[in-house]
């Protein structure tokens, strides 16, 4: 898996403080902005998270390139409905082999050696009816589940710190667990302060899971080395 920060919101940290003072200041927005100050950008950051107040975080987004993604995923990925989605069309693309492989079976040989054989048994059979003049929107109903494929995402922060708290959680699957890891990398480096404090809830108070895995996380950087 390859991710990729596209593009953002210039100055994300400035703009959620700036978007907040608005509601309480008798000056213009371009002006809040451009007195905007880091060190009291964090503070009042950090109430309208303790709050809950988080409308705010709404006014920033941040577009991701995701590349081999397995479809297992990506049909996870799209259940976070505030988001918009390009993807890669096997309507129109012709499909390779690129499967992706679970570690579990990674770490079996018996059962590589039946994935393999059955993803390149597909794969086989999908390029048949393709050369047999069966359209790719039609062969492609035979490709594995675990067909890798790209796309293109985009969040806002608010739906970000939704989706970090749910898809960091261990008990998270371990592939769309891997992207939410490389993702909060990514959007720490550009909004150090909106993102301080993303994640799942053992990390900054009481595990919110109905089954909880008994292995909180110590600290983020316990979390973004996991």
């Amino acid at each position: 898996m390859n991710v990729r920060l596209l593009a953002h919101t210039p100055n994300p940290d400035a703009v959620v403080a700036a978007s907040a003072r608005i509601c309480y200041s008798d000056i213009t927005s371009g002006e809040l902005l451009k007195g905007e100050e880091e060190k009291l950008s964090g503070k009042l950051i950090a109430n309208l998270f303790t709050s809950g107040h988080l409308s705010t975080f709404e006014h920033v987004s941040f577009t991701f390139g995701i590349d081999g993604l397995s479809r297992v995923a990506s049909h996870q990925l799209v259940r976070h409905r505030i988001a918009s989605f390009s993807q890669q069309s096997q309507r129109y693309v012709k499909m390779d082999d690129d499967v992706v492989v679970p570690p579990s079976v990674q770490a079996n040989p018996e059962a590589l050696r039946i994935f393999q054989e059955q993803a390149e048994s597909a794969h086989n059979a999908y390029k048949v009816l393709t050369e047999m003049g069966i359209p790719k929107e039609d062969a492609r109903f035979i490709l594995p589940h675990g067909h890798a494929t790209n796309l293109v995402m985009s969040m806002n922060a608010r739906e970000l710190h939704h989706f970090f708290r749910l898809r960091l959680c261990r008990r998270a699957q371990w592939e769309i667990h891997e992207l939410a890891r490389q993702m909060l990398i990514l959007v720490r480096e550009k909004a150090p302060v909106l993102f301080a404090k993303a994640g799942p809830s053992c990390i900054f108070g009481k595990c919110e899971e109905a089954k909880s895995c008994n292995q909180p996380y110590k600290d983020m950087e316990d979390l973004l080395l996991d």
